[in-house]
């Protein structure tokens, strides 16, 4: 089940399991947790200053079960923001709706500031949502500028469900759905030149998906060159950021986008169930409320999102992770993540057979990056594999489908990820390419 070095395996799980209890007995015990000024050091000196980013990992408690490089699925919360979920949720099941009818408004309002200045909007701009994909299905539901016989467009590596909601505009609104894919391998001409050709074989185009950071192959697309392209031509951009703010460090100034859905249990490691969508002042009518909200008046932005309930903790710890987030760096966070990506694949693509997806190239890649093996072109194969390094190797990872050339395999370090657990990984990828 295990490797040859077994003995090895089963050492680190123990002293993973130490420290883990270690941090926990920290935790429980009120011990502040601090970090040490961030590093004067800029660029590969800051992404690989141990010291540093040791104390950053010291801030997570992660299971010795496994080597977890799965960390796309959700972010895990740091432990200072895992006390205060914790204790929020103690205060709010304490106070109840006492706390909820009294104070909840002004706190949430308060949260939403503080959420609209870090990522640059104007909290009348922002809502927040259970995740990305509620904010995004709302905005492309909502969408109402669509009439019979124009055109919507999205690509392979957009996520799922914001494709289903693309094709159910067909049904809703009476449009035309034109998919394409991504060309492989990608360069940053090669895809602007795909959009390119895109849109100007699509005249009628008036609504394009585009993802940030594809949840695929962790390919970055150039939102700004291609947003402005579409806006040439009349057509308005949905951007999916459910996986880039907090993993790469930008304002929404920067993206040239209308509407855009976002995640705050991901990168930026806050409770899950929590996200929210941006409309830019001046495009609200151009979504509608949702169901017809009548709680919010038609000029709020909160009349587009009709979620019932908040879980209360969840966004009242959402400051504490905020902050968290701005301590760390985001500029450094965005470095150390590009980083360990860096470190694995520099050794991974010296192996025989192994398919690097993500390109190199500046602006293209953060943290997440696939593979895929010669020859492995079916799910089957890759599952195979997923739970090949899972069984016998100890490392988590995830297979994903919907690539035009086939699945892959995606690998997603976390700011606790050490160059270890990446060596771990790149012997365990030579020994399977090797046999």
């Amino acid at each position: 089940m295990f490797p040859a070095n077994r003995r090895g395996f089963v050492m680190g799980l123990v002293a993973a399991a130490s420290t883990s209890a270690l941090h926990a007995q920290a935790t429980l015990a009120g011990q502040p947790r601090t970090l040490p000024p961030l590093p004067a050091a800029s660029g590969t000196a800051l992404a690989s200053d141990r010291r540093y980013w040791a104390a950053v990992q010291s801030l997570y408690t992660v299971t010795p079960k496994t080597v977890n490089l799965e960390n796309g699925y959700w972010g895990l919360m740091a432990d200072p923001v895992r006390a205060e979920y914790q204790a929020k949720t103690d205060m709010v099941n304490r106070e109840n709706s006492y706390y909820a009818r009294a104070q909840f408004g002004k706190d949430s309002a308060q949260t939403r500031q503080l959420l609209a200045s870090a990522v640059g909007a104007a909290p009348e701009e922002i809502a927040f949502t259970r995740g990305a994909t509620e904010a995004l299905q709302l905005l492309i539901g909502g969408y109402n500028k669509l009439k019979a016989g124009d055109t919507v467009l999205f690509a392979d590596l957009d996520y799922d469900s914001m494709q289903y909601a693309m094709n159910w505009l067909k049904e809703r609104r009476g449009v035309n759905v034109v998919k394409f894919a991504i060309p492989e391998p990608a360069t940053r001409e090669a895809v602007l030149q795909t959009y390119q050709q895109v849109l100007a074989n699509n005249p009628r185009a008036k609504l394009l998906l585009l993802t940030h950071v594809s949840h695929r192959t962790g390919l970055v697309m150039p939102v700004a060159d291609i947003a402005a392209m579409a806006k040439a031509r009349g057509v308005d951009v949905v951007l999916d950021a459910a996986h880039s703010w907090g993993q790469v460090d930008f304002k929404i100034a920067q993206l040239g986008v209308d509407f855009i859905g976002f995640n705050l249990h991901k990168w930026i490691g806050a409770p899950l169930g929590l996200g929210f969508l941006y409309i830019a002042q001046g495009r609200l009518a151009d979504i509608d409320r949702a169901m017809a909200d009548e709680d919010w008046p038609s000029d709020d932005i909160r009349s587009r999102v009709h979620s019932g309930t908040y879980n209360f903790a969840a966004l009242l710890t959402l400051p504490k992770a905020l902050a968290l987030h701005a301590e760390i760096g985001p500029q450094a966070k965005a470095q150390r993540l590009r980083y360990l990506r860096d470190y694995w694949v520099s050794r991974a693509r010296t192996l025989k057979g192994v398919d690097i997806l993500t390109p190199d190239e500046p602006g293209m890649v953060a943290g997440i990056t696939s593979l895929r093996l010669a020859g492995h072109s079916t799910p089957e194969q890759s599952k195979a594999l997923v739970a090949q390094l899972r069984d016998r190797y100890g490392i988590l990872t995830v297979q994903r489908g919907g690539v035009a050339k086939g699945p892959c395999l995606r690998i997603t370090p976390a700011l606790y990820t050490t160059e270890a657990d990446l060596d771990r990984f790149t012997s365990a990828l030579s020994a399977i390419t090797a046999a």
